[in-house]
């Protein structure tokens, strides 16, 4: 069996685990939730208007700019309120540290290191910051 092939395994053991699972209902409850799209497509509109406007150069508004970029907190602080939102954001999360973890321990293979018995979190740990750090490869 080639690494494609194993990868693909890989790719629906993914998709059977609980956290993946997890997110895609999340993700389907965001589609379904006609409120939390109407206020997508505000901001995404209030995005528009601020970028045409500041697209004029010396002569945007800047009190409409300001205004817009007002408009456009007071919308997102809504959308990440919205109940559906949080359980995707959460979901979401779960899902990105599984795939950390997993980049993390191909990251290792590929340094040499034991698949079985490998550990990312004993190879660097990550402030969040790429300047300083090399661990990511």
């Amino acid at each position: 069996m080639t690494v494609i092939e194993f990868t693909r395994q890989l790719g629906a053991a993914i998709q059977e685990d609980a956290r993946y699972k997890e997110y895609e209902a999340a993700r389907k409850a965001n589609e379904q939730d006609d409120a939390l799209n109407n206020l997508i497509g505000s901001i995404n509109l209030i995005q528009l208007n601020y970028q045409n406007e500041a697209a004029k150069g010396e002569e945007a508004d800047a009190a409409k700019m300001e205004a817009f970029a007002k408009e456009f907190e007071e919308k997102y602080r809504e959308i990440m309120l919205n109940g559906n939102m949080v359980k995707f954001e959460a979901a979401k999360n779960a899902v990105d540290e599984m795939m950390n973890e997993i980049m993390g321990i191909l990251a290792c293979c590929v340094d040499g290191q034991d698949p079985a018995t490998c550990s990312p979190e004993q190879e660097h740990h990550c402030s969040g910051s790429c300047d300083s750090c090399g661990g990511c490869h």
